[in-house]
């Protein structure tokens, strides 16, 4: 597919649990198609092993790339149309490739929930990258693809019906089933420590406006504490994902131009449903911290039976400005943190791959980057379904 460089693709941390399985998925999804493309990690033996172990064809090239190591950063970043990375906690290892990225016109997608380190790109790179014509694109997998896509569907939806985009959307997960990642737990660690060491992070991780580079809607809804959704008939829990995911929502508000109004409010929540029953599940969800006391170690995961069977659907839930409601969802059909996001990261990777108009260079979420490109090929090949339910 590429003309000018050997590469359209370079999977960078294809040895780690989550690079395994993007490795994976491109090598079954696209074996006859005319693509160029790499594994790179830190250690070639390993590469060869995970290509071994994953029945990937040896004209998939091995590439040796250490973070630490900025010219082979530099090289692997020359060498390709676009870098996918699962090397994270990104805060630690993912800034010398988004800066190399950002100066040589290379597009790149990641999977950071990061959203102090995302905060530090944006300022650090994007005049970089808007000079390059580099398309660099956080946040391609369980967070922020299906919320931001989701949002993003009902407003398509709302304007299209209306005239209008809706000013307030709840966003909330109707059922996720999945285990998680000793690496999503480390970048939690990571970003609790860089918390302790400089308090000022903390104005970042509690602000829904943190990566709207000075724009600041209004007061939004907390989410942080159990509530009943009288429209829904149900409880709501705090979600363990809003954080990150609501500050990407407004970043794609905010880079589409407010296509979904400078007035607009968004919150996000788990539903535990109607009754006593509902309110003790989400009390209990609110106060339990198993994941943050969990021993995960990067490279710890969920076998591949439980990737296979886990399964998430969230709706997103507004108020026209004719009083109608209107309810988008978004259902994955594998586990929501590694089998539905490797094939998510990989598909975004292809989408830019695909469609080098598609967006102009600057750091970009799913949703403002790839928008309805994107929802066709998640539903055409990523086992994600987009639906308007009501309105």
């Amino acid at each position: 597919m590429s003309s000018e460089k050997p590469y359209d693709i370079v999977v960078f941390g294809a040895s780690g649990y989550t690079g395994r399985l993007v490795a994976e998925y491109l090598a079954q999804e696209y074996p006859h198609d005319d693509l160029s493309w790499a594994m790179a990690g830190r250690s070639l033996e390993k590469l060869a092993t995970v290509r071994t172990e994953m029945g990937i064809g040896e004209a998939v090239a091995l590439l040796e790339v250490d973070v630490a190591d900025a010219d082979s950063v530099r090289q692997m970043v020359a060498s390709c149309r676009v870098v996918i990375t699962t090397v994270g906690p990104y805060q630690l290892y993912g800034d010398e490739l988004v800066k190399q990225c950002a100066e040589q016109g290379t597009d790149y997608v990641d999977l950071t929930g990061e959203p102090s380190w995302m905060h530090g790109t944006i300022a650090r790179y994007s005049a970089a990258a808007k000079a390059s014509g580099a398309r660099i694109v956080h946040s391609c997998g369980f967070d922020s693809i299906p919320f931001d896509l989701g949002v993003f569907t009902l407003q398509q939806h709302a304007i299209s019906k209306t005239g209008h985009p809706i000013a307030t959307v709840k966003g909330r997960v109707r059922a996720m089933n999945g285990g998680w990642s000793g690496g999503t737990i480390a970048s939690m660690r990571t970003t609790m420590a860089a918390v302790a060491s400089n308090p000022e992070i903390i104005q970042i991780l509690t602000n829904p406006f943190a990566l709207t580079e000075g724009f600041a809607g209004p007061e939004q809804p907390a989410g942080g504490a159990p509530q009943y959704d009288e429209e829904l008939s149900s409880w709501s829990a705090p979600f363990v994902m809003a954080p990150i995911n609501t500050k990407n929502i407004h970043r794609s508000n905010f880079l589409m131009g407010h296509r979904y109004g400078t007035d607009f409010r968004y919150d996000e929540m788990l539903l535990t449903g109607d009754g006593e029953q509902g309110k003790a599940t989400a009390d209990f969800v609110a106060k339990d911290n198993s994941v943050a006391n969990s021993d995960l170690q990067p490279g710890d995961g969920p076998t591949k039976e439980e990737r296979e069977n886990g399964n998430y659907d969230a709706i997103f839930v507004g108020i026209s400005r004719d009083g109608e409601m209107m309810i988008s969802s978004v259902q994955g059909d594998r586990d929501p943190g590694y089998g539905s996001t490797s094939k998510m990261l990989a598909e975004a990777a292809m989408c830019l791959l695909e469609n080098p108009a598609l967006a102009s260079g600057g750091i970009w979420t799913p949703a403002a980057a790839m928008g309805e490109a994107l929802v066709e090929r998640l539903q055409a090949r990523a086992g994600l379904t987009f639906q308007i339910e009501k309105g």
